[in-house]
């Protein structure tokens, strides 16, 4: 295969050798094993560490080792040769994301999936198609990203292998089709059946790792169903290549080359899922994965230019070329206590060498950039010289955040950074000691830094410092984070729901801030236009200034007073959502006027619109699944319905049923103890947010009343 002229002649992984992918899922389908068993068979580690010994590569940190679960995304290389294919014999990097799968942790996934090529969603072949798959499929189509699915756990009792394939196509609306089928299934499973080439592989049970498996003939009485699915596996391709469609309707063969062509082709194109089954706690399906992931997912050379935005407006595109100039995106920050702040950096343009230095357009300013590193989860691997398409780690560069570009000053463009939810729950922390307050307020700097979904603010009625994350676990965690890794002792309060506020009808507000007090004073004059805007549409700000009535640069000052108002509403000093704010009009001093007296304007109509215009409280409602065995469907869903929830529908999988609802952030304190209890610990749930609704009047009233945030009241 002829190598592209877009490749460094020092490089020794040509790009279109490299994988970047990821390994996304539900919680506890199996992604940080199906990682661990890859690692192993790419020789990266001489030993497979299991979840529940706290002993995996990638989940090194100790509340990931406690819990069993994945909290913080870990980036780690290897390489793998295939036997296969158009890439047979030729040794490709691929460069590995595990995420994590609890919900309270999205923000890794949201950012790991904007720098990554394609994935690999993990599903379990007992339950099938989870709420947090669903998450982590919009997640992927929200960054376009190709993808596989490995449906795991086919060892489990209950595995059923077509039954989560047909799962993916009517729950998340998949082309998914079987590129290899399953021989056996629970303590039967023993090999694949491979429907490209047409053998079958059958695993040695006296090797546990794995490594040894056999290439047979199909066995017979699985010839009809490899011929029913590979039928339907070319017709499904023939949409995707006119030579394949061609030949399947006159009825002729398709060779394997053909055929992993138009997989290939049908892959990147988003509108095709390939299905592997396997195990990989019992090591089997895992080298075939990694065979489709070298065959079939995408290199960074074919996928479209990424757009990156100019101060203008205009577009440019950016594509992997190691000749050209350097351009990347920071995507994660890490705190490392060797190292200090450690900036997780897609390199998508351009090559980069210790020591260089490169332009960030959001500060406008240069950073340094004084070493480079690969990381291999926590372990550093220091290299000289980065290029197009890796992924790598940054030192050196200070004043940077999560989403910054950084690039040639002749660049000066800004590539799409990746979005975060808002946070759903708050808390009050103190520190337990004077001598810890510096050593809080240092620490919940550098996690806020880290973790875009986590907030520090000060409330200014009672002094207290307010935390606020994506839910209890998230909390719990960066209290453990702050006591292990920092050494700080802080009590928390109660957690507390993150309410919003938003308007029901238009309203108009009129602000004056006018101060006299000998010499120039300070006189600043503004009315606005609120109006509602569509649910999660957030907050819009437009300028139907005309005449010149305010100069133009006051308006920007007004604009910063109505985000500054929006900050703390007037129900009961909650955030405001939602709304559409025309400047329409006002008046200046010639010599009096001020940025500062026209922001406290804008502040002050704001808070004079707000009160007009029908406020109300939001509350965040959660999308809960509980698993429940069938005997305590009544007293679950009872229970819900005492919740303030509202039932979705249930599906029966054997003798469990899951049932969805929709139930009120408030009210799902505590859940955990009262499910296990209600089901004799047999219950199991998951939620995660789903939107914010009208608080009813009663229950807003007492939030009102209760309120200590509350600066001003309706």
């Amino acid at each position: 295969m002829a190598l592209s002229t877009k490749n460094s002649k020092d490089r020794k992984n040509p790009l279109e050798y490299t994988r970047n992918i990821g390994i996304a899922a539900h919680i506890d389908a199996g992604k940080t094993t199906t990682t661990e068993r890859i690692l192993f068979y790419t020789g990266v580690v001489h030993k497979m560490g299991e979840v529940h010994d706290g002993a995996t590569v990638t989940d090194w940190m100790e509340q990931e080792r406690e819990r069993g679960i994945t909290i913080t995304s870990a980036a780690i290389s290897c390489s793998w040769t295939t036997k296969e294919g158009p890439f047979k014999g030729i040794e490709q990097r691929v460069n590995i994301i595990d995420t994590p799968g609890h919900v309270d942790f999205t923000a890794e996934v949201e950012r790991s999936l904007r720098v990554l090529d394609g994935a690999v969603g993990v599903f379990c072949a007992v339950a099938g198609v989870q709420p947090q798959s669903e998450t982590v499929w919009r997640q992927m189509d929200k960054y376009h990203v190709p993808r596989l699915a490995f449906v795991n756990k086919m060892d489990r009792t209950g595995a059923d292998f077509l039954g989560a394939v047909h799962d993916i196509r009517h729950k998340l609306g998949g082309n998914a089709h079987p590129l290899y089928l399953n021989i056996g299934a629970e303590d039967k499973f023993k090999g694949l059946v491979d429907l490209v080439k047409e053998v079958a592989y059958i695993y040695d049970e006296t090797d546990p790792k794995g490594m040894d498996f056999h290439e047979v003939a199909i066995p017979a009485e699985y010839a009809a169903q490899t011929k029913e699915y590979r039928n339907s596996l070319i017709e499904a391709l023939a949409d995707f290549d006119d030579n394949l469609a061609e030949k399947f309707l006159d009825g002729v063969s398709v060779t394997i080359e053909e055929l992993r062509h138009a997989i290939r082709k049908a892959t990147l194109s988003m509108q095709f899922l390939g299905v592997i089954p396997g195990s990989a706690f019992k090591n089997k399906g895992v080298q075939m994965l990694l065979d489709s992931v070298v065959n079939y997912l995408p290199s960074p050379l074919d996928l479209p230019p990424m757009p990156a935005h100019k101060d203008d407006g205009e577009i440019v595109g950016v594509s992997p070329d190691d000749s050209a100039l350097p351009c990347g995106l920071a995507f994660k920050l890490a705190t490392d206590p060797f190292v200090g702040k450690l900036i997780f950096f897609r390199m998508y343009a351009g090559t980069l060498r210790k020591g260089d230095v490169l332009y960030n357009p959001r500060t406008r300013k240069t950073e340094r950039i004084s070493r480079l590193m690969l990381m291999k989860a926590n372990d550093r691997i220091d290299i000289d010289v980065a290029y197009s398409g890796d992924i790598c780690a940054i030192i050196g560069a200070r004043n940077v955040i999560t989403g910054d570009t950084l690039c040639a000053r002749e660049l000066d463009f800004r590539l799409e950074p990746p979005t975060f939810p808002e946070p759903v729950i708050s808390m009050s922390i103190e520190p337990k000691t004077k001598a810890d307050q510096e050593k809080l307020s240092l620490a919940l700097q550098r996690l806020a830094e880290e973790d875009p979904t986590f907030c520090v603010t000060s409330n200014q009625d009672t002094g207290q410092t307010i935390i606020a994350g994506m839910g209890e676990l998230h909390l719990e965690i960066i209290r453990d984070r702050l006591f292990r890794e920092f050494k700080v002792e802080a009590d928390a309060g109660r957690p507390q729901i993150a309410y919003r506020e938003t308007i029901r009808q238009p309203a108009d507000g009129e602000g004056k801030f006018i101060r006299q007090s000998g010499g120039r004073g300070q006189y600043g004059h503004a009315i606005i236009k609120l109006e509602p805007n569509e649910k999660g549409k957030g907050i819009e700000i437009v300028n139907e200034i005309v005449g010149g009535v305010v100069p133009r640069e006051y308006i920007k000052p007004i604009e910063e007073g109505i985000t500054e108002g929006a900050r703390n509403g007037t129900v009961a000093g909650y955030p405001v959502v939602d709304f559409i704010a025309r400047i329409v009009d006002g008046s200046f001093h010639e010599v009096d006027s001020s940025e500062m007296a026209f922001k406290m304007a804008g502040i002050f109509a704001f808070k004079d619109a707000m009160k007009k215009a029908s406020p109300l409280l939001l509350e965040p409602i959660m999308k809960v699944e509980v698993a429940t065995p069938e005997m305590y469907q009544g007293d679950v869903m009872g229970d819900l319905n005492r919740r303030r929830g509202q039932i979705q529908g249930m599906e029966t999988k054997g003798p469990i049923v899951n049932i969805t609802a929709h139930v009120p952030l408030e009210n799902m304190f505590g859940y955990a103890t009262d499910v296990r209890s209600l089901s004799k610990g047999r219950a199991s749930y998951v939620m995660e947010p789903e939107c914010f609704s009208d608080v009813p009047s009663s229950i807003a009233q007492k939030i009102v009343e209760t309120s200590s945030r509350a600066p001003a009241r309706t």
